[in-house]
């Protein structure tokens, strides 16, 4: 590859990467960027077609994304078959290059079903993020180029880019996720306590005798506990502003 030719690519990559990051820092959900992966990834290999990204799910895998319905259709071939440069670059978790005649010697009917939608090359690299993301990301040719060596090592520098931007929003999400819990918790547990000290003073009763009206009046309503309390102290509030 000439360097001129290198550069191109190069900076074909950096834009690919550029536009993940401004997936993965969207509001949109993980579909969007899973999409979004595959789209840049065309984008980035001249030599690839088509994209998608297959995730093994209990050992049975699945296309997560892809930027052409064809290469739904490959992939499930590849499935059926139960071998595959996708497969293989998932559970070998290396990079699989391979050309037209390649393919035909390794996985002979897998290939005679890409051949017919036009797919001489091949090029997958393992993607890993966690345990419900576990497969690869591959790359369909239409041409018999097999790809090119450097092709290999870009690709593996774009899932490392992928895994751990999609393995920092997924940790952000869940930390968000448990802040908002906390938060509500927090919130739950102090208007608990201003219709217990509320029902402490209508009825003169101690916080434990409080407590269990709160919960009797939530379980035979079937209301939550924190929805019980609010009512309470709504209701005793209005009857005070009124008064």
């Amino acid at each position: 590859m000439a360097d001129t030719e290198l550069t191109g690519q190069l900076d074909e990559l950096a834009a690919s990467a550029s536009a993940l990051t401004r997936a993965l820092e969207s509001a949109d959900g993980e579909q969007s960027v899973l999409d979004t992966i595959v789209t840049e990834a065309v984008n980035a290999f001249p030599d690839a077609d088509m994209a998608s990204i297959t995730a093994i799910h209990h050992g049975e895998p699945e296309t997560a994304a892809h930027s052409d319905q064809r290469a739904v259709d490959i992939d499930r071939h590849q499935y059926e078959a139960g071998d595959g440069p996708c497969l293989q670059a998932a559970e070998t978790g290396h990079v699989v290059r391979v050309s037209l005649s390649t393919a035909t010697r390794e996985w002979p009917e897998f290939t005679k079903h890409a051949t017919a939608l036009g797919v001489g090359s091949y090029l997958a690299a393992p993607l890993r993020v966690d345990e419900t993301l576990d497969g690869a990301l591959n790359l369909f040719g239409f041409g018999d180029h097999g790809f090119a060596e450097a092709e290999s090592h870009m690709l593996s520098v774009y899932t490392t880019l992928v895994a751990f931007g999609l393995r920092t929003v997924r940790r952000y999400r869940v930390a968000l996720t448990e802040c908002e819990n906390l938060t509500t918790a927090m919130r739950s547990r102090a208007v608990i306590e201003q219709a217990k000290g509320m029902l402490m003073a209508i009825h003169r009763i101690d916080a434990d005798d409080a407590m269990r009206r709160l919960v009797r009046q939530s379980q035979q309503t079937n209301v939550k506990l924190r929805d019980v309390a609010h009512r309470f102290v709504t209701t005793v509030s209005d009857k005070d502003i009124r008064a």
